[in-house]
């Protein structure tokens, strides 16, 4: 074997080895939880591009996340001695701006067009709801917005949707109407990046022959999380000639709610003639008796392709099972369990609790603080989504092209300029009655509103002539002085922290001239005006040469979505299971182990519902290495009610020997057999711990105290007016409390 070869699979197991030098055809690969699929995927074409099979600019790879796109070339890079800027190596959303950009011109679209994230989006759509007169109560700006990308991303046209009621038909006049605004403006959203980049393919054979052609080998990761129109986007891609290997766990596919198909891994199996199915098996994240819980578990799915996860790294500690009385004693114990982890040498970063739902974090909250342990709630605003770099990022939009709506309507009167409501009507109907765009409208308002706006329209015409020739962070600082907002913020009480993020944005505009490769003395000039000068990244594919600040904005658009590195203290990390997919921790808290929480009560009824609901607990469990626990409690404060819970089926379905009940374990709950199987609560609460005679407290009982916040009552002494209650509050830890003076209050 040639050296290069040896160093490319060394530290390969059996089955990495087999999808790696797996011989032309389609192939689908099986990758369980921390199998190391990354490496195998990057490896995968790094051993393509060494034996010659492909070429740099013959490679298509796409991936969910531009963390991973990024990840994957950078390994690429250290691997072999190869110019990575050619490859289709990107999200899907990423590789249709690339391939629209190259081909503007067939797909009808301007050639700096801009890309709408999902707050833009919805400001475009308030916009076409307004103008049509339609009202927002019936015609949800959020709603609306949902119907449009979810009709795109099912490959659907305003014309091709079904209407079977006069509500739905008004829907897709909004539909129409916002396609239309959209084409005006030379805008397109996250959703019509897929669906026009799938029409042009589908619509113009010498192009599709082209891009079969050229990629001969096509590789996609995270295949269970594909929607129907990325699978049919696929389908054009690959030539007959093509050797496609999908990568993907039907166990971990979680996100039906955004539209991806699980049966998709199956479909291609079936229609793409499967010869080689390799499965990747052997875990390298978690120990033993943690695996054996989410084999156990998932194993009760009836539509799964199979595999069965395994490690060497022994069985390790039991995952540890408590019930509480109440979600306020479970917290208390996860909390206590957490410092004694931390006590004991662990990072708290490396410590997750994860809950199915958002509405649980709020107990988990008020326990961490009460107790002063840091914490971040992980998945909050992005940085490319927080109102002031968005005000920003809409400035600089309007610099690049002044048609842009959606930034005009954002700034226009920000920081306020005297620009009133009134004037903002008649200048959009004024825009309605001619077809044009806001800024070429600004002419037919006059008065005192028409000379604000007229003012505006200077400073942006100032900020493009003023900017001309300029690098991207000194066109960024002199925008961010000359619009006011820099000024804006400093006169706000709590403005430092948004100034801060201005300041970030210049920063990352640094990071992203270099990582890109323009040069940090690349300049911005019009497209008519570039040159294949120094410091001008021209596309690899096109010749193109686009202007930094263009890039960077597509940049800002796509990366809107992606979380940001936050610098700081070590933290305990907050999450929905959702939030975690893709992440790991040392040990991981999982709450809420309730029948109607999780499994959650809308999926008890839905068709493949539990079956979705177990690929999340799965997921869950799998993002442990070393300590896994999971709770549940007797009762749960949910949206203002107290509500009685059983256990989770879920948890009936571990294999015992993997488990350590911290608390005594009654008998699984006769309620699977006599309640239907819709109901999320016991059909009657535990029996509770007697009162107290004369007060009324109870042992156990959750209470709140307006000096020591939110505690539960563990011992209770004497009667009457020397009645006194030991409660253990969070941060204030155990306080006696005369029952006479305390003041305390149920938490009901």
């Amino acid at each position: 074997m040639h050296t290069t070869d040896s160093a490319l699979l060394r530290g390969l197991n059996p089955e990495q080895r087999a999808a790696v030098t797996a011989p032309s055809g389609n192939v689908l690969v099986l990758a369980g939880a921390g199998s190391g699929k990354t490496r195998v995927l990057t490896t995968r074409i790094a051993w393509l591009l060494h034996t010659g099979q492909i070429s740099p600019g013959g490679v298509l790879a796409v991936t969910f996340t531009n963390k991973a796109a990024k990840e994957m070339l950078t390994r690429l890079a250290a691997m072999l001695p190869v110019a990575t800027r050619g490859m289709w190596i990107g999200t899907f959303h990423g590789l249709c701006n690339r391939f629209l950009r190259a081909h503007w011109k067939l797909a009808g679209l301007p050639q700096g067009f801009q890309i709408l994230d999902s707050g833009d989006q919805l400001s475009a759509v308030k916009r076409v709801i307004k103008g049509m007169n339609l009202d927002e109560a019936r015609f949800v700006p959020r709603q609306v917005a949902w119907f449009i990308s979810g009709s795109k991303e099912e490959g659907l046209r305003p014309k091709d949707v079904v209407v079977h009621d006069p509500h739905t038909a008004r829907l897709v006049e909004v539909f129409t109407a916002y396609e239309d605004q959209c084409q005006r403006e030379g805008v397109v959203d996250f959703a019509e990046l897929m669906l026009r980049t799938y029409e042009l393919m589908r619509d113009h054979a010498p192009l599709r022959e082209h891009y079969q052609h050229r990629f001969g080998h096509i590789l996609v990761d995270e295949f269970q999380d594909t929607n129907r129109l990325q699978y049919a986007w696929l389908k054009l891609f690959a030539g007959p000639g093509a050797s496609v290997m999908a990568v993907g766990d039907d166990d971990q596919s979680i996100y039906a709610f955004r539209g991806a198909q699980v049966g998709n891994m199956a479909d291609f199996e079936r229609e793409f003639r499967v010869q080689r199915v390799i499965k990747l098996e052997t875990n390298y994240r978690s120990h033993g008796h943690i695996l054996d819980a989410a084999n156990g578990l998932i194993a009760h799915n009836s539509r799964r392709l199979g595999k069965n996860l395994r490690t060497e790294a022994g069985p390790g500690e039991p995952v540890r099972v408590h019930e509480a009385v109440s979600d306020f004693q479970e917290a208390a114990w996860i909390l206590d369990e957490v410092q004694q982890l931390h006590r004991a040498g662990l990072a708290r970063r490396e410590i997750a609790l994860l809950y199915r739902s958002n509405a649980q974090s709020r107990v988990l909250e008020t326990a961490l603080f009460n107790a002063g342990i840091p914490y971040r709630v992980y998945g909050g605003l992005r940085f490319f989504e927080r109102a002031e770099v968005k005000h920003a990022l809409a400035y600089l939009r309007l610099v690049e092209n002044p048609n842009d709506d959606t930034s005009f309507a954002r700034v226009v009167n920000f920081p306020t300029r005297g620009i009133g409501a009134r004037t903002l009507e008649q200048l959009q109907d004024a825009a309605r009655a001619s077809g044009r765009s806001l800024w070429q409208s600004v002419s037919a308002v006059g008065g005192r509103g028409g000379a604000s706006l007229g003012g505006f329209v200077a400073l942006i015409e100032r900020l493009q002539t003023d900017t001309r020739g300029l690098r991207l962070r000194d066109i960024i600082e002199q925008m961010l002085a000359a619009s006011g907002l820099i000024d804006f913020y400093r006169s706000e009480r709590e403005g430092a922290e948004r100034i801060e993020n201005l300041e970030e944005l210049v920063n990352a505009a640094e990071a992203f001239v270099t990582q890109e490769g323009f040069g940090r003395d690349a300049v911005a000039l019009p497209v008519d005006e570039l040159g294949a000068g120094p410091g001008l990244a021209p596309d690899a594919d096109t010749g193109e040469i686009q202007s930094p600040l263009a890039a960077f904005l597509t940049h800002a658009a796509l990366e809107a979505g992606d979380n940001q590195a936050q610098a700081g203290e070590d933290a305990v990390q907050l999450m929905t299971i959702h939030a975690a997919k893709g992440l790991e921790f040392d040990a991981v808290f999982l709450s809420g182990l309730e029948d109607g929480l999780f499994p959650h009560e809308n999926a008890l009824t839905a068709q493949d519902g539990l079956e979705e609901e177990r690929r999340l607990m799965y997921v869950a469990i799998t993002r442990a290495r070393q300590r896994l626990y999971l709770s549940f409690s007797q009762t749960r404060l949910l949206h203002g009610q107290t509500r009685y819970h059983v256990r989770s089926r879920f948890l009936e379905e571990l294999p015992e020997g993997t488990l350590k009940w911290l608390s005594p374990r009654h008998s699984p709950s006769a309620w699977h057999s006599a309640a239907p199987a819709a109901w999320a609560t016991a059909p009657a609460p535990p029996p509770p711990a007697p009162a107290h005679p004369g007060h009324g407290f109870r042992v156990g009982q959750a209470v709140f105290h307006n000096k020591f916040g939110e505690g539960v009552i563990v011992t209770l002494e004497g009667q009457g007016d020397d009645a006194r209650a030991q409660v253990r509050f969070g941060r204030h830890g155990s306080k006696w409390l005369a029952l006479a003076l305390a003041k305390l209050t149920v938490i009901a």
